[in-house]
């Protein structure tokens, strides 16, 4: 096994092509999807398309003229009001934003895509069936392939952790990539169920156990969201909705643990705005969307926690985290 700090990022960026599975991932070929946006209701376009290696993952707004180039990385979010949201780094375009990216960037880690240019002609991604699921689906639809340069990893070296009150988030060394959430609502419905997941990338499937967990949320705060923008296009189609005792939804839960689950979905599309997969374990309490992202950022802030890593040859002693649905997708 051969590990090296990338010294250099960016399209231009000179790497040695890796023998073995740790490689860089984009989509064949272009897919489409419409839906409408959880929060603005707005009708919105959706089209995934390939992109070159070290380009990471970046939205484009169509519907603005010239369109405008967001990266998604924990910087450029500006946003956690119930979801995380992305605004461009250009101070003269730092009002348009990509609203909702968490449950796309959730299915893009699970799957392993490191390079994709996301078309969506309004502020938010659909939001579809609530889930991260659907949009697998599409991925899997247009094709995986492995590029020419090795997959860059950043890998966790010291702990940080960010606390407030009974809430917390840690990162801690681990030669793989795995989450451990608990979440604590009080509410009958949920209490029914699973309160905590642990989930491992190196022998966990996402696409079985994660992907299809979908949002929630309370009829009784809908009033209250809808008074402050938020949640106008929500319904029992796109997440599952519940009043002061029960879940309404028709056909029920799709895990005995989703709620939990739906968390642990959401932690990892807000952790992999970092920009690379994750080499570490998330342990983490009643965590949101906005304290995800102020973990990134203390982590970024202590060069001395982390470096970046690739793994130019294959070896048993490699990381295995997603290899299960890496190799079936």
């Amino acid at each position: 096994m051969s590990i090296r700090s990338i010294l250099k990022t960016g399209p231009d960026s000179r790497s040695v092509t890796p023998a073995g599975r740790l490689r860089q991932r984009t989509i064949r070929s272009s897919v489409r999807a419409a839906g409408v946006g959880l929060h603005s209701g707005e009708r919105v376009s959706l089209v995934l398309q390939p992109a070159p290696p070290n380009h990471g993952i970046r939205f484009r707004r169509t519907d603005v003229s010239p369109p405008v180039v967001i990266e998604a990385l924990a910087e450029r979010v500006n946003d956690t009001r119930m979801a995380s949201t992305l605004s461009a780094a250009d101070p003269a375009f730092d009002h348009i934003r990509v609203a909702t990216v968490e449950h796309l960037m959730s299915a893009l880690a699970g799957l392993g895509v490191d390079n994709l240019l996301v078309d969506v002609d309004a502020p938010e991604i659909p939001i579809l069936d609530g889930s991260a699921g659907t949009f697998a689906y599409l991925l899997q639809q247009a094709g995986l392939v492995e590029q020419a340069a090795p997959k860059r990893f950043v890998r966790v070296l010291e702990t940080i952790e960010i606390r407030e009150g009974d809430k917390w988030a840690r990162l801690d060394p681990y030669f793989g990539f795995r989450l451990d959430f608990s979440i604590a609502f009080n509410h009958p419905a949920i209490d029914a169920t699973g309160q905590r997941v642990t989930f491992d990338f190196a022998h966990d499937s996402y696409l079985k156990e994660i992907a299809r967990a979908r949002t929630f949320g309370f009829v009784q705060d809908v009033e209250a969201l809808r008074a402050n923008g938020l949640a106008q296009g929500g319904s029992l189609g796109n997440a599952i909705v519940m009043d002061e005792w029960r879940v309404l939804n028709s056909d029920g839960l799709r895990y005995a643990d989703e709620f939990v689950k739906h968390k642990v979905l959401d932690a990892i599309g807000d952790l992999y705005l970092l920009g690379r997969p994750l080499l570490a374990s998330y342990v983490a309490h009643k965590s949101g969307h906005a304290m995800n992202n102020q973990l990134l950022r203390a982590l970024l802030a202590q060069p001395q926690a982390w470096t970046e890593v690739c793994f130019e040859s294959p070896s048993r002693s490699d990381p295995a985290p997603w290899a299960l649905d890496w190799l079936v997708a």
